[in-house]
């Protein structure tokens, strides 16, 4: 965005500039009895100090409001010049329309998520989703991230107060499918929590927390999800020493690319009347895509982790599937388009 001191000062330096020229053309027609035309055109040869000649001899008055005048007006000039000259170097009439054209791009977006904060957790969560091809909308107004962020030309962002609702909607929160919170105050995030949650009832919200305290708070403000970076971290080094294959085995698992082995999830909610309601193994006997089911979220939020044959599965069900792309794409045709009741 714009800064507004840019525009402040030039809307200044052009109303200050203006007013000189009323007073200018007032003067002379009440000092000299100059019709308006021709105080006019003194007014303006006074203050460009080109040395055109009067229409006739200035009376004393006439000289000091002359002298008067040409002081002020230079000053005026120098200021104008200064401040269209800073919007100029500065880059403001590039960014405007390169914010333009941002801004129309984000307007087309839908089911996008919005990452407020650009900081270390924000920036992670834009790699993340781009890696996955999931559309991102970045809102920040520290002036360090967002040079970060011009520099990344395919990274769509505003610059911002993510806790204002007119930024919020400037990002297309009715649009979007999620919104991570990952400002570096617990209070700032607890405020945009409850802004997104009243202004899209709808959004998944998941915000980052730096106080064990903030966890119950946040989750009572609207968010779905809390994350605290700290803590995760440090189990993380915890589990490192005291099961460090492990780890390492479920890093090296979710970090391959989208043609090697990934896990991933299969919404159910597609899926056909023939395996609605029925237990797995029907779906298993039929499943020779490659990928394997290896857990299931059910409607009342219990994680099945290696789910038995017997276990019934319905369309507000998730399954977990480990395979490539290709597979797990393939297994989610099966339960929703391809297989047809023989």
């Amino acid at each position: 965005m714009i800064k507004k001191n840019h525009f402040g000062r030039i809307t200044l330096g052009l109303i200050m500039l203006l007013s000189v020229i009323l007073l200018g053309v007032t003067g002379f027609m009440i000092i000299e009895h100059y019709n308006f035309t021709e105080a006019f055109f003194m007014t303006v040869n006074t203050m460009a100090t080109v040395g055109f000649k009067e229409f006739q001899p200035l009376s004393k008055v006439g000289m000091w409001f002359t002298s008067f005048l040409i002081i002020i007006s230079f000053g005026i000039f120098a200021y104008v010049v200064t401040s269209f000259t800073q919007f100029v170097v500065d880059g403001v009439f590039r960014n405007y329309f390169r914010t333009k054209r941002m801004q129309n791009k984000i307007d087309k977006l839908k089911d996008h998520v919005i990452i407020c904060g650009y900081g270390r957790n924000g920036k992670q969560a834009v790699q993340e989703l781009k890696s996955h091809n999931v559309p991102v909308v970045v809102i920040e107004n520290e002036l360090t991230h967002l040079d970060h962020l011009r520099d990344s030309l395919d990274t769509l962002y505003i610059d911002g107060d993510a806790t204002q609702d007119e930024v919020l909607l400037q990002a297309g929160l009715e649009r979007a499918s999620a919104l991570i919170a990952t400002l570096p105050n617990d209070a700032h995030n607890l405020f945009l929590v409850l802004t997104a949650r009243q202004l899209n009832p709808n959004i998944t919200i998941i915000s980052r927390a730096s106080e064990d305290s903030s966890d119950i708070k946040l989750r009572r403000a609207g968010a779905d999800n809390v994350i605290m970076p700290d803590k995760i971290g440090g189990r993380r080094m915890a589990r490192l020493v005291a099961k460090p294959d492990v780890v390492e085995f479920l890093d090296y698992m979710t970090q391959q690319g989208s043609d090697n082995v990934v896990l991933d999830e299969v919404d159910l909610e597609g899926i056909t009347d023939y395996f609605n309601g029925r237990p797995l193994r029907e779906i298993e006997v039929h499943n020779d895509t490659g990928a394997r089911i290896i857990g299931i979220k059910q409607q009342n939020r219990i994680f099945v982790i290696n789910p038995l044959p017997e276990t019934v599965v319905t369309s507000r069900d998730k399954f977990f599937a480990l395979g490539t792309k290709k597979q797990v794409e393939q297994l989610r045709d099966l339960i929703s388009n391809r297989f047809v009741k023989g």
